[in-house]
């Protein structure tokens, strides 16, 4: 365990990544402040000198990953033309539904006081699932501009069905192998090829 008195580097993160692993093994219900700082080998005041209380914790946490999300997918608009339309907005949405991204999302509705502090946080401008959607939309709609998304495919619509497919199997999956599966299902169904042009006559 850390001495006291001794500064840990990026405290944050060390007890996010605890909380991450807590949930991952023991659920919502098993995540308190012993739990997290005891993954984390550190003192048990630890997280309320950083944090006013085990819901801000959760909330900032939440909030956390989400934002990172949001960066990993932000320069998704700029690849358009590169790759392949579909992979790459599967790539998009597993960023999304992340390795922990099913614990973390449980935990979010599963304490009052979480989802209402994130659900502000987002109204206020916080990155949270708009941000992916956006970016996802603007992304097919590039792509539709040079041909490669067929000409009549609503994109913010299919942004927001993917999103919004996503936003369930964080909140209802188990985060296992079928996760991936379903996005490439999900994403070919929704996703339309553009329509090859005729061939030209000699």
């Amino acid at each position: 365990m850390s001495p006291r008195g001794v500064a840990i580097p990026d405290v944050r993160e060390r007890l996010f990544s605890a909380a991450e692993r807590v949930l991952a093994r023991e659920g919502p219900a098993g995540l308190t402040n012993r739990a997290v700082t005891e993954e984390a080998d550190c003192a048990k005041g630890l997280l309320y000198n950083h944090f006013a209380d085990l819901d801000d914790f959760v909330a900032q946490l939440v909030l956390d990953r989400f934002e990172r999300v949001a960066a990993e997918v932000a320069p998704l608009p700029g690849r358009a033309g590169s790759g392949e339309v579909r992979e790459n907005t599967v790539g998009a949405a597993l960023v999304l539904l992340g390795a922990n991204g099913p614990a973390v999302a449980a935990v979010s509705v599963s304490r009052q006081g979480v989802a209402q502090r994130v659900r502000t946080a987002w109204e206020a401008g916080a990155p949270g699932p708009g941000a992916v959607e956006d970016a996802i939309a603007r992304y097919l709609e590039a792509e539709q501009r040079l041909g490669r998304v067929a000409a009549d495919a609503d994109c913010a619509m299919l942004a927001l069905a993917l999103t919004g497919t996503v936003h369930h199997l964080l909140l209802h999956g188990d985060g296992s192998a079928d996760g991936p599966a379903l996005i490439r299902r999900l994403v070919a169904a929704l996703v339309p090829a553009p329509v090859p042009a005729p061939a030209s006559g000699c």
